[in-house]
């Protein structure tokens, strides 16, 4: 693969078959630090995603309150809009005291601008979507990050190296929403996860590992591809910081949800040991995983994965999945739909209805109502689900 050169990526632009995170255009001006090219020719960017969180436990607990209580006032009551003159149009309530106000573009449509709650001005200048592009950093200009290192304490920042524009098979790569959704939940949810053998399935950059990783005893965070493996792996190291306070442990390993059988091959990089799988079937109590429903043969293949594993377990195992909705517009049917969707949905409703004399199968969603950690669009497409696994024999 050739360099890129600087005018190249000034000037980012992106092929019809390229997939992009939405993550990466919620604040489009925002600086990205371009730290190699991968094993496929890449850019690869390093990001720093901040944590509402700090030592103080119930400091961080009562400012993620805030801020869910002002998104759910938000959700709630909603922007109204009203016409004046015919024309013009602007909010009569702001989203908040330091709300952005509506703006009309040049044909006189309503623009309006998103940003996540409580963003300070600054970021929300960045959040002026002028530009479609982010801000890309070269090596040798790394200190444009030394402010925001600053800033970022031990506690409070998770660095995550990450692709932005990928073909559909590399998606993994990029970061998701549903992954901070999950993430979210995690960090609400800690005492429950406190001191657990976890297993995430399609880990992609380790971010939902990660934070894992703080609280649960030992992760093992699984993918398939040894570029995208490495580059997680070299995430958990980036965050071992996080982890040491409580001690956890993240192994990154190879899971192929189309084989039935863990790779143990010892010439692979990311095998498992005999005493490793041993490790999961005793002690693994919770799976997990985010944003992984977008192609049907693999969804069909992650439930096959999900029962064989809950089969094996000697303990009830919870999973926990984050999706996101997305809306396409099909020929074939001439319409809006979400068909990756609907087949999660049918798939899932197929797991709670299985009747095979071994395993019964519990779910329930779970509002998507409790604090936020993580600053991002938490839209109203984002779901969480929760299976609860039971061995009938």
């Amino acid at each position: 693969m050739g360099d890129v050169t600087g005018k190249e990526m000034d000037n980012l632009t992106f092929k019809s078959d390229t997939v992009l995170s939405d993550v990466h255009l919620h604040c489009p001006n925002k600086s990205h630090l371009m730290v190699r090219l991968n094993a496929v020719g890449q850019p690869v960017f390093l990001s720093y995603f901040k944590l509402l969180w700090n030592t103080d436990d119930q400091a961080s607990e009562k400012y993620a309150r805030e801020t869910t209580t002002e998104r759910e006032h938000q959700y709630r009551s909603g922007a109204e809009l009203t016409s004046k003159d015919g024309n013009n149009l602007k909010y009569e309530k702001e989203l908040n005291t330091e709300g952005i106000e509506a703006l009309l573009d040049e044909d006189g449509d309503l623009d309006v601008v998103r940003r996540p709650q409580r963003a300070s001005d600054s970021e929300a200048e960045d959040l002026m979507r002028d530009r479609v592009y982010p801000v890309i950093l070269m090596k040798g200009k790394e200190n444009a990050f030394e402010d925001e290192e600053q800033e970022c304490t031990c506690r409070n920042v998770v660095k995550i190296e990450h692709t932005m524009a990928t073909p559909l098979e590399d998606v993994g790569k990029q970061v998701w929403r549903a992954a901070f959704l999950l993430a979210d939940y995690i960090l609400f949810k800690r005492d429950v996860f406190r001191s657990c053998t976890v297993l995430e399935l399609g880990g992609g950059t380790g971010i939902a590992s990660i934070i894992m990783g703080m609280i649960a005893s030992r992760v093992y965070c699984t993918d398939v591809g040894e570029d995208l493996l490495a580059m997680c792996e070299q995430n958990v190291a980036l965050n071992k910081h996080l982890m040491e306070p409580g001690g956890g442990e993240i192994k990154v390993k190879e899971l192929d949800w189309l084989k039935d059988e863990f790779c143990t091959d010892p010439e692979a990089l990311y095998s498992w040991s005999e005493e490793e799988i041993a490790d999961l079937h005793d002690h693994c109590t919770v799976i997990m995983a985010a944003d992984v429903f977008y192609d049907d043969d693999l969804t069909d293949a992650l439930f096959r994965t999900l029962y064989r594993i809950t089969r094996n377990v000697k303990h009830s195992c919870t999973v926990f999945l984050a999706i996101e909705k997305r809306l396409n517009f099909t020929l074939r049917q001439m319409d809006v739909t979400c068909e990756a969707y609907s087949h999660f949905r049918s798939t899932l409703n197929d797991l709670e209805n299985l009747h095979d004399g071994k395993m019964k199968y519990s779910v329930e969603p779970i509002k998507p109502d409790f604090c936020q950690f993580l600053i991002y669009e938490r839209i109203e497409q984002l779901e969480l689900w929760k299976i609860t696994a039971d061995q009938l024999t």
